[in-house]
């Protein structure tokens, strides 16, 4: 047994002074308010740990380097692909193993991987077909985050096109090769869990959606969906309905589906995601930095659509920042305040049900050992009441983190990997000076 004593801790029915925290096996045991000082003491406000509900690792190459000719999309998408061409299994699990680390440092104890490098370039496989995969969920566990690999199809250029040059690399032909060649890679740590996601309408072909929702089953099912408005025009001419009615009619959305983005939706998809019992990713720093405007989020979860958070591209790696987002960004759109109670942010913020930890995401017994612990007296934090924490913190305020039972982050630095922003620094720069 394990104890961890919490000056404050946020626990389902509030914040507690005092608490004792007793781990096992990677388990709460049990949880005491108001107990003496034991075991490893943590000041601050303790928390549970927060789930990152959509990642692609490598966009984190692109921060700070998609801002010439200011900064269109365009810009944004031929580095994107220019950085993707660079990437082979090692240079892959190098830099994602420093992104995972940045994760942990900002407070993310869990993280869901939407994962489409599959190949080479031009498409060839590797001689490990999951090569890219064993080297995500490799950078994982040396970084100390769960995560969940959600192997994403990806066969199309859009409707009716054929992938590009760049985007053949993503393709297995089509979703039965995708389906074989997913089933193969087997997690070699209990911190890695599988899912699937289809990457949008536009790379999966409507017929062949119903594959990856009968292979994905009970699993997370995730896809990108009305993230910009021209994929709604796009499908509407294509198909002659929306994305989320396409994805409806073809069987994929479900309790176990995530809608990633749900930017730009009807009030007849609202009601479909509602009534399909869907949830919904938002990735508020991702896109406001994209540009592509922000989703309806109160009216979601009106319906019934259950929220979560993800760090998308890494253009911003803070779990409070896309957290407080949530209602920033619905204030500017509604024009009021007051638009989610901070129990409404915490669930949010710590949705790991979404990729497929449902046994993570609160303080209580029974519950996995994750959680995170916040400094209440920085520059940032410091006269806030704790409950206010999601509006005053940044990924500078974590201070420890426990993943699993262990300390994954301690006074601030990393336990498992000594200095993740050289990693990070090295690799990008070798990857931008590789060609």
């Amino acid at each position: 047994m394990t104890a961890f004593w919490c000056e404050r801790a946020w626990l389902p029915d509030g914040v507690a002074d005092g608490v004792l925290l007793e781990v096992s096996g990677g388990r709460i045991e049990s949880v005491i308010p108001g107990a003496p000082k034991a075991g490893s003491v943590l000041h601050g406000l303790t928390v549970p740990g927060m789930a990152n509900g959509h990642s692609h690792a490598f966009h984190r190459a692109l921060r700070g380097r998609t801002h010439h000719d200011r900064g269109t999309f365009w810009t944004w998408r031929e580095r994107m692909y220019a950085l993707a061409e660079r990437l082979d299994p090692d240079s892959y699990y190098r830099l994602a193993r420093g992104v995972y680390a940045e994760m942990v440092l900002a407070g993310f104890t869990s993280v869901g991987e939407f994962h489409y490098l599959h190949h080479a370039p031009g498409g060839k496989p590797y001689d490990d077909p999951n090569a890219m995969s064993h080297a995500l969920a490799r950078a994982a566990v040396d970084a100390g985050i769960r995560l969940t690999l959600l192997d994403t199809c990806y066969l199309a250029g859009g409707f009716g096109v054929e992938p590009d040059v760049h985007q053949q690399r993503f393709s297995d032909g089509d979703a039965d090769g995708w389906a074989v060649r997913a089933g193969a890679f087997r997690p070699e740590s209990e911190l890695v869990r599988v899912g699937a996601a289809v990457h949008s309408v536009r790379a999966v072909p409507a017929e062949q959606l119903p594959v990856v929702a009968e292979w994905a089953g009970e699993r997370p099912l995730h896809v990108h969906l009305s993230e910009q408005r021209a994929e709604n025009q796009d499908c509407l001419a294509y198909h002659g309905k929306t994305p989320t009615a396409l994805l409806g009619d073809a069987g994929v959305l479900g309790a176990s589906t995530v809608a990633v983005h749900a930017t730009h939706l009807t009030e007849s998809d609202i009601g479909l995601l509602g009534r399909m019992r869907s949830r919904a990713c938002f990735c508020p720093t991702t896109e406001r930095d994209l540009g592509d405007g922000i989703g309806p989020a109160r009216e979601l979860a009106d319906a019934g659509v259950h929220l979560g958070l993800g760090t998308d591209s890494h253009a911003v790696v803070d779990a409070f920042e896309e957290t407080r987002a949530l209602e920033l960004n619905d204030r500017l759109r509604a024009e009021a305040r007051g638009r989610f109670t901070v129990d409404e942010l915490l669930a949010a913020a710590t949705d790991h049900e979404a990729i497929g930890w449902a046994e993570c995401g609160r303080l209580a017994p029974g519950a996995a050992a994750d959680f995170v612990t916040v400094d209440l007296g920085s520059v940032r934090t410091a006269g806030g009441e704790p409950e206010g924490v999601w509006f005053t913190a940044s990924a500078p305020d974590v201070t420890d983190v426990v993943v699993d039972g262990r300390f994954v982050v301690r006074s601030r630095a990393h336990q498992l990997i000594e200095r993740p922003e050289a990693e990070l620094a090295e690799e990008m720069g070798n990857l931008w000076r590789a060609h």
